[in-house]
């Protein structure tokens, strides 16, 4: 139900034109106030705090549509944030984007490097040890990335004064994070591969279509089996009936959805041809979100490591390890 409506409220309000305005610098309040006063902020949040109290599985389609829309304004991030600092602060209103990291400087300034949204976002959520620092973008310097209509940047504090602590939720962050950007991953890429194909069966040379042609063919197979796998790695992360993804599973999630951005991209800009690197077709809205949301909270290097540090500690041989986890 939360799924269908969320997905109206985009088609009507995420087009590719808004999304291409937003990134050129436009305010993004329309969209954003389109999603928050719908109370989709809350869905994680308790019946008795006036949320809808989704579980994990429920939430999965919703950050999916998210990444399917390449929506330019961090909803799912503050839907996540939102639920970890639940009852132990009140939250200021606004957009929040989540943190890959904190560090301190030697001045005492703080710096979140390489924040999704962070060209935008009104706090940072960041995790500092074991617990969380919610930071008001206002008082930080932001530096953007450079890159083409990005909407990341880093983000510098003098100091953690202006900074709300939450005690508890520090370690949920990073498995949350990279379940969320698993998900979108998995929208996006799903998208593709649907434009992709469409644009295969609609375009003709030498007398038929694209998609008749044998390594055609082949090349969209392989882009549908990683989409594919991608797509269940990332729902796999919201099994189960905690309230947070575990680490094990949001790093595989993470790792395989990592992985697979780079071919189906690839594939995708292939298949289409010239008019895939123009910047009026709307392949690039996606597939630059598929490289930046492949780094975002670590890549496949990174989760791939924790997974293996999991095998290594654990009592079971690696074939036990495949077929059972």
């Amino acid at each position: 139900m939360f799924a269908e409506a969320i997905e109206d409220i985009l088609k009507d309000q995420c087009t590719p034109v808004a999304v291409r305005s937003i990134e050129a610098g436009s305010s993004p309040t329309a969209l954003w106030e389109s999603l928050a006063d719908a109370g989709f902020l809350e869905l994680l949040a308790t019946e008795a705090d006036g949320g809808a109290e989704l579980s994990l599985a429920e939430l999965f389609p919703i950050l999916s549509h998210f990444g399917r829309y390449a929506v330019p304004v961090p909803v799912a991030q503050t839907i996540v944030a939102r639920a970890l600092v639940a009852s132990q602060f009140a939250i200021p209103p606004g957009m929040i984007t989540l943190a890959p990291g904190v560090r301190r400087n030697p001045d005492a300034s703080l710096t979140c490097a390489l924040v999704p949204y962070g060209t935008m976002a009104d706090f940072v959520l960041a995790n500092d040890g074991d617990t969380l620092l919610l930071l008001p973008c206002a008082a930080a310097q932001r530096q953007a990335t450079g890159v083409h209509r990005s909407l990341t940047a880093s983000l510098t504090w003098l100091d953690d004064g202006g900074a709300i602590r939450a005690a508890q939720g520090g370690a949920l962050l990073p498995p949350f994070a990279a379940a969320l950007h698993a998900a979108l991953l998995s929208g996006a890429m799903n998208r593709l591969f649907e434009m992709t194909l469409q644009y295969c069966n609609d375009r003709n040379q030498f007398g038929k279509s694209l998609g008749k042609f044998q390594a055609v063919q082949h090349q969209l197979s392989v882009m549908a089996e990683h989409t594919a796998a991608a797509s269940i790695a990332a729902e796999a992360a919201f099994q189960g009936t905690g309230k947070t993804p575990s680490l094990l599973a949001a790093a595989m999630a993470k790792s395989r959805t990592s992985e697979a951005a780079v071919l189906v991209a690839a594939t995708a800009h292939a298949l289409h041809g010239a008019i895939g690197v123009t910047e009026e077709y709307d392949l690039q809205l996606l597939t630059r979100r598929l490289h930046e949301w492949r780094m975002a909270h670590g890549s496949e290097d990174f989760w791939n490591r924790v997974v293996g540090e999991h095998v290594l500690k654990s009592d079971m041989s690696l074939s036990d390890f495949v077929r059972t986890v």
